[in-house]
């Protein structure tokens, strides 16, 4: 017999590794069919690595240390893996971290909804069946002066759901500087051509008239379709057409003026030292007949893609089959009605939408933070140094890409270990730890912590540093 052979043949069996302490601390915890295919893929792995002609000390393979590689195989069933993230990168509408965090009172109707029965779809006044929009069609209406509103479940859906309602079978119009790709490889044309509709790209990339959208006018059109770029910027020399100067066109040759707003504002950003952008009711006012644009990024709430428009086309898009398929759920639903009620009154919205408070942070009050941040960790005597640098935050969802918010952040460089290490183990914590890797460093930017997180964090750094001692 090899050597090789008798190796293999010393190899535990799974019944014996099950019966170690490391496996039998689980079995209150894990169903019996978990634990034993986690022993059989751990004496597996030591199988495969034997064949492969490792060597591997006679420790490895006893049945206590198999079972503990087994429990380690066993760990994604007894945590969440979605779950709380202390945001520490600097990018405010983080779309992997889940964007926008809601405020205090969506949660709270989150809850009071989650937690029972709700209003979700009957009519409180007769007793029937009602509608789901109907929670938010008033606030929205009031808020961007639209005559109707429905709500799915993100933008991506309500661009399609538009396009295909309003103009399948016939062509939309719409600028070459315009056909932007949205998260995920998302593609205008691409939701075009699913909605049955023809793309008809007029002007150049950088620059788009008037005529270009008049000479490209044919009995087929249907729609002009303006694409708000929010996430990318051409400059020098550019022109385009904006919705206002399109809106004379569309109603002389009887067509659909639709524009997609993508992130969407419903306050002026600008005192925040924010550029520029239309909001949804200037967009509405400007004559646009259908206007979409997300939940979750700068409006701060859910997930969602929001539809407001002339009374008319929304109904038609509302009947359409797809509308039940990619309508939202009551969860989202309560969240985005709390997010919006703070509207009302926007004076408080600053105050009340985390979002909002990230955009309003002042440079001196980051680095008290930041500085407070390091006392702490300069206390605990850490095998790290600890520099206090200028550094700038960024919108991020695709919102506003040349933006940079000016701030401070805590550079943290680990003496004889890894970077990438450390922050490893900062993201395996409850709740997890996700800083900005630059330059062999960790930058921890407290714009998007929240000031109830700052305790959490320090002790979480101090507990990643000190395990990697």
């Amino acid at each position: 017999m090899s050597g090789q052979q008798e190796l293999l043949r010393s190899l535990p069996a799974v019944d014996r590794v099950l019966r170690e302490k490391p496996l039998q601390d689980l079995a209150n915890l894990l169903p019996q069919e978990i634990l034993t295919s986690a022993a059989q893929q751990a004496v597996a792995d030591l199988r495969n690595q034997l064949l492969s002609g490792n060597k591997l000390p006679d420790k490895a393979m006893g049945p206590l240390q198999v079972a503990v590689s087994a429990a380690a195989l066993c760990q994604p069933y007894l945590q969440p893996s979605l779950r709380k993230v202390i945001n520490a990168t600097g990018t405010l509408l983080h779309t992997n971290l889940g964007r926008a965090p809601l405020a205090k009172e969506a949660l709270r109707t989150i809850q009071s909804v989650a937690e029972g029965y709700s209003t979700l779809e009957i009519d409180m006044d007769t007793g029937q069946r009602g509608e789901r929009y109907s929670h938010v069609r008033r606030l929205l209406t009031q808020l961007t002066g639209a005559e109707d509103a429905l709500v799915v479940n993100n933008n991506a859906g309500a661009v399609l759901l538009a396009l295909t309602a309003l103009g399948k079978g016939h062509e939309a119009i719409v600028s070459r500087g315009e056909l932007v790709e949205i998260g995920g490889a998302f593609r205008i044309p691409e939701v075009m051509e699913a909605g049955g509709l023809q793309l008809r790209e007029v002007g150049a990339s950088n620059r788009t008239h008037l005529k270009d959208y008049q000479n490209a006018i044919t009995a087929e059109t249907k729609i002009l379709l303006k694409v708000h770029t929010s996430n990318y910027r051409i400059i020098g020399f550019t022109s385009d057409v904006s919705a206002a100067e399109l809106k004379p066109l569309a109603e002389e040759k009887e067509l659909i003026l639709m524009e997609d707003l993508g992130s969407g504002m419903l306050i002026d950003l600008t005192p925040f030292g924010l550029p520029y952008e239309p909001t949804v009711a200037e967009t509405v006012k400007a004559g646009v007949d259908v206007v979409t644009f997300s939940g979750d990024k700068l409006l701060g709430g859910p997930q969602a893609g929001l539809v407001v428009g002339k009374k008319e086309l929304i109904e038609r898009i509302g009947k359409h089959p797809l509308a039940r398929a990619l309508r939202i759920d009551k969860l989202t639903l309560a969240a985005l009605e709390s997010t919006l009620r703070l509207y009302l009154q926007p004076e408080q919205v600053v105050e009340n939408l985390p979002i909002m408070r990230m955009f309003n942070a002042q440079p001196e009050e980051q680095k008290r933070r930041c500085q407070k941040l390091l006392d702490r960790l300069q206390a605990e005597d850490l095998p790290i140094k600890l520099t206090l640098i200028e550094d700038f935050a960024q919108v991020g969802g695709g919102s506003m890409p040349q933006v940079q918010l000016p701030g401070w952040a805590l550079e943290i460089a680990v003496d004889d270990s890894s970077v990438d290490a450390l922050a490893r183990r900062l993201r395996g914590f409850i709740p997890a730890v996700v800083p900005r890797v630059q330059n062999d460093s960790l930058l921890i930017n407290m714009r998007a912590v929240a000031e109830e997180e700052e305790a959490v964090l320090a002790q979480l750094l101090i507990a990643a540093i000190r395990s990697g001692d």
